[in-house]
């Protein structure tokens, strides 16, 4: 049951009705407020539920979040249940909602949380991607230089990458990637999750912008990379690290099996005598 005062933010499907959960179907029956990304899709979701809202309905999305935070904040503080839902998925991930929930915040507002459907975990999941460690990107820069300078500093990122991106801008970004992190990186590109014409692409890259370039991208997209393969450190490029500890006032010898100790195929006799010779 929604509380009265408390900033409530639902997880509403993202293709697919029948996974909204039973919170939220109560919930949009129960608020005395939602705040809703886009009317016509909310009235399609509660018309696909069967549930009946009577509450009132408030557009907020990106271009009127910051005016229109505030009437949420009054509603608040008059003991209304206040409702945020987006067009699919989690509010304030990649969509509005953060306004809201830092403004209650600093209010001193409850804020609480129907968890759901996450375009990003199915995604990911469905990938074939180690799913263990993972960073969300968002939606990459629309314009290519800007894009290309947003990829080029996560080459090296290690952790699996989850992006959004637009089907007309699909192609695009699958080129900057494979420019940016390699053609043979393996990824996985997914579209229309959960609903009717669900796809997973896997292959490199390289093969999935071939296939952008060839066949037209339909449905929402997300677009799955495998993170950088570990470089494995060399001598040569630990030794700094060892002349900065001993001039610190460390021994020699210890710093060097102790550095050694965390780098597998590093001798830490390789290391010392190559930190005399940089010494003499």
């Amino acid at each position: 049951m929604l509380e009265p005062g408390v900033l409530t933010l639902a997880a509403t499907p993202i293709g697919n009705p029948l996974d909204a959960s039973v919170r939220l179907m109560r919930a949009l029956e129960q608020a005395d407020l939602i705040a809703a990304e886009d009317t016509r899709r909310l009235a399609r979701l509660v018309g696909a539920l069967e549930v009946e809202t009577t509450g009132r309905i408030l557009s907020y999305h990106e271009h009127n979040e910051a005016e229109r935070t505030s009437v949420l904040l009054d509603a608040l503080a008059a003991g209304d249940r206040v409702l945020i839902v987006t067009d699919a998925g989690m509010p304030v991930v990649s969509d509005p909602g953060f306004r809201a929930v830092r403004a209650a915040a600093d209010a001193g507002v409850r804020v609480t949380v129907i968890p759901g459907p996450s375009a990003v975990l199915t995604a990911l999941a469905a990938s074939g991607i180690a799913p263990d460690r993972f960073t969300f990107e968002g939606f990459p820069p629309r314009r290519e230089g800007r894009r290309t300078s947003a990829l080029e500093p996560l080459a090296g990122e290690q952790r699996t990458m989850v992006f959004f991106e637009s089907p007309r801008r699909t192609a695009a970004t699958l080129a900057s990637m494979a420019e940016a992190f390699g053609p043979q990186r393996p990824a996985a590109l997914a579209r229309e999750l959960t609903k009717t014409y669900e796809e997973i692409v896997r292959g490199t890259l390289g093969e999935l912008a071939e296939r952008a370039r060839e066949t037209e991208v339909l449905g929402e997209v997300v677009i799955v990379v495998s993170g950088a393969e570990p470089v494995a450190a060399s001598a040569e490029d630990l030794v700094e690290q060892v002349l900065a500890r001993v001039a610190a006032g460390e021994r020699l010898k210890d710093v060097t099996k102790d550095v050694a100790k965390a780098h597998d195929g590093i001798s830490a006799s390789e290391l010392y005598d190559l930190a005399l010779s940089r010494k003499r």
